[in-house]
């Protein structure tokens, strides 16, 4: 029998008026697993996010937690997991511990020494009023806010905006945690370098489509490098393409840069028969990577590849001020 995913989204579609920000977007989430939801800003994140939690009502499609409707169950659904907007809004007059005390009381009370364990863990200071609070002070109470009734699963949000590097890697640690416990975790970010260090897969989505869904370890086997190479005299790039395992080639006076994967030799071989003076490699960030093995798909979602979508953000904005 097969289990039942944690979270489900099923044909996803959102439209404000003539504006679609999410486009039949389906995926699901297990048990046990760190899902990291990745794309540029106004991609649909947060608006597949709202859908999920019935903060706002798909135009079609569904979402389901624990197998259960998350327009017919929300009440259920929300007693079960915590949630970190990327737009936390907390009372400014309240000091930390009061906004725990207030929230913690919508839900029929809290264990107070999970609290105080969660905010020594991320530093927080619950004293003083939030008014006071600085952005990663304020990001550290909804982290606690989310956290404090050791829910099945979490949805985050942009989570580490304003964290210091130290309480991210804490914060991660706690992520780890969770999902080894058996806990589920929806980790929606832009930032890639955090979805690449946490979680076990990745959905990209781009313009409101999801363009793929991958392992990180599968994504990480065919990761491209980047390779900087300075000649003494300008070398034609058309040398470098069609090398075997060459992407891209590019080249700006003396200088060739190129997007390869697996061994560099064939790459070294054709640079050698030059006269090379300085050799750079260095990883390509993850949505390099889904543009490149995935290009087809992000044209067809209506994307220039190289472009990286403000228009996308704005649009969605817009539409989800509306």
């Amino acid at each position: 029998m097969t289990e039942t995913p944690v979270i489900e989204v099923d044909h996803l579609t959102k439209k404000f008026g003539s504006f679609t920000a999410v486009d039949d977007v389906s995926f699901d989430i297990h048990a046990g697993e760190i899902f990291g939801f990745l794309g540029p800003n106004g991609a649909g994140k947060s608006t597949t996010i709202r859908s999920l939690l019935d903060l706002i009502r798909p135009t079609s499609g569904a979402c389901r937690m624990f197998g259960l409707d998350s327009r017919r169950d929300a009440v259920e659904i929300h007693r079960r997991i915590g949630f970190l907007p990327s737009d936390l809004a907390l009372y400014p007059n309240l000091t930390g511990r009061q906004t725990v005390q207030y929230l913690g009381g919508i839900r029929g009370g809290v264990d107070w020494g999970r609290v105080d364990a969660l905010a020594e863990r991320l530093d927080a200071d619950l004293t003083r009023k939030v008014g006071e609070y600085s952005s990663g002070n304020r990001q550290k109470l909804g982290i606690i806010q989310a956290f404090m009734h050791a829910p099945e699963a979490v949805v985050l949000d942009e989570p580490i905006t304003g964290l210091d590097p130290l309480v991210q890697l804490e914060f991660h640690t706690m992520l780890r945690e969770m999902a080894d416990a058996g806990g589920t975790v929806f980790l929606s970010s832009h930032t890639i370098s955090e979805v690449e260090r946490v979680a076990d897969r990745v959905g990209f989505i781009r313009r409101g489509h999801l363009i793929a869904v991958e392992r990180m370890s599968e994504l990480q086997d065919k990761a491209l490098r980047r390779i900087t190479l300075e000649f003494g005299a300008e070398v034609p790039v058309a040398a470098f393409q069609g090398i075997e395992g060459v992407h891209e080639a590019s080249a700006e006076g003396t200088t060739v840069t190129a997007q390869y994967e697996g061994s560099m030799a064939p790459l070294l071989t054709v640079a050698t028969q030059h006269d090379v003076l300085s050799v750079s490699s260095a990883s390509v960030d993850l949505d390099e990577i889904f543009l490149e093995f995935y290009r087809d798909e992000v044209v067809a979602a209506g994307d220039d590849p190289d472009e990286p979508g403000e228009r996308g953000a704005e649009s969605e904005a817009v539409a989800e001020r509306a």
